[in-house]
């Protein structure tokens, strides 16, 4: 089996280093404080960003993945690149996670490089794509918590420190959204291998409705506690604090006006 593709076929695109270099230069900005004014706007283009580079290297990894589990056509679909417009559903991977991130702040799964399962062989291979792209979010869950579980979040700047909460925030839920074992969703695919042909055909009518159902149900209160407590008990595992990740998100609605944080209860 050969995994060798054209140099161009895996040159990172242009449209990603733009993501990367926004997320650097806002980055930049909410640490300085040079946008004082409106610290509010620099972290949403922040974590925007980074929740964005994090789509496109959490689709990154299914297709890398899948070319080295036997699927050499990924290559030429541009799935290699981390470009967001090559995607077969820009819809599902880009457009519908940002809504529900600007709606609810919830890490909505994305899933949408088209993977030719018929050349991939063995149960292992399949159930290793589909885990590929929310270890991916775990990953970057764990990066941008570091300075907490290192405990060197007192010397960051407090609005920086909000924002990488947040932004964890999201990759956790989205982790742990992606895992479940729903027709749709990553966590199906894992298991859909070991699934016998007859059970496997009586589910895959439901699949375009599982991300549906699953989203329906956070909306009902009761549901919706329950997973937040996850989230939040997973978040306090990496050191990150509810009172830090919730000012994240108050500071990423610039649009409601720059939020006024008490200076008790700082969480260190």
């Amino acid at each position: 089996m050969t995994t060798a593709i054209p140099r161009a076929d895996r040159r990172v695109s242009p449209v990603f280093l733009a993501l990367v270099a926004v997320l650097a230069v806002s980055g930049w900005a909410v640490w300085s404080g040079t946008l004082a004014a409106s610290t509010g706007f620099a972290v949403f283009l922040f974590v925007t960003a980074g929740w964005v580079v994090s789509l496109c290297l959490h689709e990154y990894a299914h297709a890398r993945t899948a070319l080295h589990g036997g699927d050499v056509t990924v290559g030429g679909k541009g799935y290699l690149t981390l470009n967001p417009f090559v995607y077969s559903h820009a819809l599902l991977s880009i457009v519908l996670p940002v809504l529900f991130l600007l709606m609810g702040g919830i890490g909505l799964p994305g899933g949408a490089v088209f993977i030719e399962r018929g050349r991939i062989r063995g149960r292992w291979r399949h159930s290793l794509v589909s885990a590929a792209g929310p270890l991916t979010n775990v990953l970057f869950a764990v990066v941008v918590s570091a300075p907490f579980w290192l405990h060197a979040a007192d010397g960051i700047p407090d609005a920086f420190r909000y924002a990488l909460a947040f932004l964890a925030l999201l990759q956790v839920t989205a982790a742990i959204l992606n895992f479940l074992p729903v027709p749709g969703l990553d966590g199906y695919g894992v298991i859909e291998p070991w699934l016998s042909d007859r059970v496997r055909q009586g589910i895959a009518p439901y699949a375009p409705f599982g991300m549906l159902a699953v989203f329906g149900l956070l909306w009902v209160p009761e549901v919706g506690q329950v997973f937040f407590e996850l989230v939040h008990s997973v978040l306090r595992g990496l050191g990150v604090s509810a009172w830090d990740s919730y000012w994240g998100q108050e500071f990423f609605r610039f649009w409601q006006g720059e939020p006024q944080v008490p200076q008790i209860g700082a969480a260190g």
